[in-house]
């Protein structure tokens, strides 16, 4: 859809029936996927969605959420089409939402409905159609004498064929409880479920290309996420705290109030290799990481740990190294990314921008001291020997209390 052109007509005359200017009111049709699904729960599901659509669009506007069957609407005081284009921008990013439509909000009367579809289609060329719905059945049109009606007012205006199937531009109707919505084209959304309605967990944040994927999936089921990143600082430079910070500030923008938290892990690692863990150490190293997000996890409230891991995707990760790592913590760890192969992680870190973020190159910490063959079948009772000689339990309970604290805000949300 074209950047609509027209502001509110403030001392236009009015709609009868709603109070409207008849040129109509800029705002943004929002449809939902699974959330409708949801049955006696679905109430609360999109309280938490409207919540989230407030917070993210604060920069921008104050705007008001309301809720219907099926859809919401998101209005500012005093829209204009500059402000509705940025709204349903970052509203895609909203997790919960399918599409977001840049419409006319407009009178329920026919005449309303059709200045409106006449305006969205001027300077258009090629074939179009028309796609009406009534949700409110009381309306005196039915959708397919709309479609009729709204149609041959265009076709007579600017000659456009009409072409029912796979036309150049769908122009879209919707009849609503009180007002009426016209609209062409719109914004994919994120899908999934609002952010925060399936609880809270702690991503392992490597700085590689997997962990921001498994972030994304995880917010997208609706888990409110904080990051945890080990450096291998002080016998690194601070190369990957910077590549955790940009990867945490580009997901902020799928549910916003990120915390990122980093250890440094270098001096950990030398003991690791000085305990004669050999083989063993990679697999160590992990265990202990995770020892020290389940206790960070429990200070923040969180139900769980999140790690990028994929099945045979390196080496290390075998099944039988896998349940080694599970042995290590109490809390679930959920692999999102388990059964995806290389490819499919990259195209979808292309798509919510990470990947160049994590190509970038630094000094991972994972492979500081590694040895040169790693174990693929990890035993659990010699990594608990190993674990035991260096009393892990306190060493996990020293580098939880020395994370350090960082709140990477996405875009435009940093000045707000």
């Amino acid at each position: 859809m074209p950047p609509l052109d027209t502001a509110i007509a403030a001392d236009g005359p009015q709609a009868a029936d709603t109070g409207l200017p008849v040129d109509g009111e800029p705002c943004v049709l929002i449809k939902l996927g699974e959330v409708v699904l949801k049955g006696k729960n679905r109430e609360l599901f999109e309280k938490r969605l409207a919540d989230n659509l407030r917070a993210a669009v604060r920069p921008i506007a104050r705007v008001d959420v309301v809720r219907r069957h099926g859809v919401m609407i998101v209005r500012t005081k005093d829209a204009t089409a500059a402000t509705v284009d940025r709204l349903a921008e970052r509203i895609t990013d909203v997790m919960g939402i399918v599409w977001a439509h840049r419409a006319w909000r407009v009178g329920k009367d026919v005449e309303s409905v059709e200045r409106a579809a006449l305006e969205l289609m001027a300077g258009r060329a090629g074939t179009f159609a028309v796609r009406a719905r009534r949700r409110d059945k009381r309306f005196p049109l039915t959708s397919t004498e709309l479609d009729r009606r709204i149609g041959a007012a265009i076709a007579g205006r600017y000659g456009l064929p009409v072409r029912l199937k796979n036309p150049d531009h769908t122009l879209s109707i919707e009849i609503d409880r009180d007002e009426a919505f016209v609209y062409s084209g719109g914004l994919p959304g994120q899908g999934g479920l609002p952010v925060g309605m399936s609880g809270r967990g702690l991503v392992l944040m490597s700085g590689g290309i997997d962990s921001p994927v498994a972030a994304y999936r995880m917010m997208r089921r609706g888990l409110r996420v904080d990051y945890l990143h080990f450096s291998g600082m002080p016998f690194t430079g601070p190369e990957s705290i910077y590549k955790a910070y940009a990867l945490v500030r580009e997901l902020d923008r799928f549910q916003g109030g990120s915390r990122l938290f980093v250890v440094p892990f270098g001096k950990a690692q030398q003991q690791i290799k000085s305990s004669g863990a050999d083989r063993l150490a990679v697999i160590a190293q992990r265990r202990l990481m995770l020892r020290t997000g389940e206790l960070l996890a429990r200070r923040l409230r969180g139900g769980t740990l999140i790690t990028g891991d994929a099945l045979g995707q390196v080496s290390s990760q075998t099944l039988a190294n896998i349940t080694a790592l599970d042995d290590a913590v109490e809390l679930p760890i959920l692999r999102p990314l388990i059964g995806m192969d290389k490819i499919e992680i990259m195209d979808q870190a292309r798509r919510i921008r990470t990947l160049s973020i994590s190509e970038l190159p630094d000094e991972d910490c994972c492979t500081l001291l590694a040895p040169r063959r790693a174990e693929t079948r990890a035993k659990i009772d010699d990594l608990r020997q190993i674990e035991k000689r260096l009393d892990v339990g306190e060493l996990a309970e020293q580098l939880a209390g020395s994370v350090q604290e960082h709140r990477p805000v996405y875009g435009d949300d940093a000045a707000a």
